[in-house]
């Protein structure tokens, strides 16, 4: 199997469609789940999204440096078009744009009750409590303890300042303790 950095290579000098496969199946899984995530469950946005995270990755695949690894390269290009798709969507991206979504998460919660498993239900909760914070606290929320990244790598991907991306997971961390105590978790 091929380094990250050898794939990249491949695709970027000689376009190979099956060296960017391999990238593919290797970043699918973090790259949907992190957009899953700042799309509040929507799948078929998050599909969509993913989509052109990966298009756009193999059109600019010669533009990676290996400054930092090749996941938070695509998670930054993730991240850019998510808040692409908002710009459009909104006309301006405001931090207040998704804090509205939780009653269309709580209908749609309702919607899957008689369906859901326990893990469904506890993934339509999770989504909930991410609903009530700003875009950045959730997408910093998000990075660090779903996805494992580091205040310098959240930083890369945001663009923030690390003490800005600090404030952000200091604020959502506090607000997602009292919605979840609020909401019966303990703990």
């Amino acid at each position: 199997m091929f380094s990250d950095l050898a794939l990249v290579t491949q695709v970027a000098v000689l376009h190979n469609k099956r060296a960017f496969d391999q990238l593919v199946r290797k970043y699918q899984s973090p790259v949907r789940r992190f957009l899953l995530n700042l799309t509040l469950g929507n799948e078929a946005l998050t599909e969509d999204l993913a989509q052109d995270t990966f298009l756009k990755a193999y059109e600019h695949m010669g533009q990676f440096r290996g400054r930092s690894s090749l996941q938070t390269w695509l998670f930054r290009i993730a991240y850019n078009a998510f808040y692409d798709y908002k710009r459009k969507e909104n006309g301006k991206v405001k931090n207040e744009d998704l804090d509205s979504a939780g009653p269309a998460v709580e209908s749609m919660a309702a919607a899957k009750t008689s369906l859901s498993t326990s893990s469904t239900s506890l993934r339509i909760d999770i989504h909930t409590a991410l609903a009530t914070l700003k875009d950045e606290e959730r997408t910093c929320i998000t990075l660090q303890f779903i996805d494992g990244q580091s205040i310098d790598e959240i930083a890369r991907i945001t663009g923030l300042p690390q003490n800005t991306v600090k404030s952000h997971l200091k604020r959502g961390k506090d607000k997602l303790k009292t919605y979840l105590k609020e909401n019966g978790y303990d703990g």
